[in-house]
């Protein structure tokens, strides 16, 4: 396979391959969708950054996925005050990985709390965008990463209408990969200690099909990598 030169950077020493595998991809995306980047990417009408500051309440809904686990520490190095949204099991792990506050989706609706939020950044979205509308602060921003079809197409639909009728802000950042900027951050963030890949489990490739069955239940904390067999050929 050919790549590209520019869409590559060295693999920092100190940094494992399974850790190098799970980076790119929920990496990017995640900080890619708390700071923005640049107003082409940008869809629903969102101004030309996430942002993403010192001391905003910032809700990560899904923040025990792949995604989210960036999302969760990439904010906290932002200074923001997190809280992470995920089912019982993994509670523990995102207050392991700075989450100032958790809610287990499966015992409280946050949409539904009171509590009101600067930015919303929702891997899951499976809600009417109203609940979502609702949680957010006067001037919040929500962003959609990924969801239920009904809910991204309702996103789509309505999210320019109430961006442009109000001072709340709901749409979603276009995803572009190989950001080498973006990968820099990443690198420097993880030279620091402040972001460190949340790996749940390994797969060799032999067992890839074992390994999409287990990331479909939902159930992963973090990512799943797959790893080339020592005395594979291919």
């Amino acid at each position: 396979m050919c790549v590209p030169e520019n869409a590559l950077r060295l693999k920092p020493a100190s940094m494992t391959f399974e850790e190098a595998a799970a980076v790119p991809s929920a990496g990017v995306v995640a900080l890619q969708n708390l700071r923005g980047v640049g107003s082409s990417s940008l869809s629903f009408l969102l101004s030309d950054k996430g942002h993403i500051q010192s001391g905003q309440k910032v809700l990560i809904n899904g923040a025990g996925g792949g995604v989210g686990t960036f999302a969760v520490q990439i904010a906290k190095s932002f200074g923001a005050e997190v809280t992470g949204v995920d089912s019982t099991r993994k509670l523990d792990m995102l207050r392991s990985i700075g989450a100032d506050q958790v809610i287990d989706y499966t015992q409280e609706d946050f949409t539904k709390s009171g509590q009101r939020y600067d930015l919303i950044l929702d891997v899951v979205a499976s809600r009417s965008i109203f609940d979502y509308k609702r949680a957010l602060s006067p001037k919040g921003i929500y962003v959609m990463v990924g969801g239920s079809l009904a809910a991204i197409l309702q996103g789509f639909l309505l999210g320019p209408l109430i961006s442009m009728t109000g001072s709340k802000k709901m749409g979603s950042v276009m995803w572009k990969p190989n950001n080498q900027e973006d990968l820099a951050i990443l690198e420097e963030l993880f030279a620091a200690g402040k972001v460190v890949p949340v790996i749940d489990r390994t797969y060799p490739l032999s067992e890839v099909p074992e390994a999409i069955r287990y990331l479909e239940e939902g159930h992963a904390r973090g990512k799943v990598v797959i790893t080339l067999e020592q005395n594979n050929n291919t």
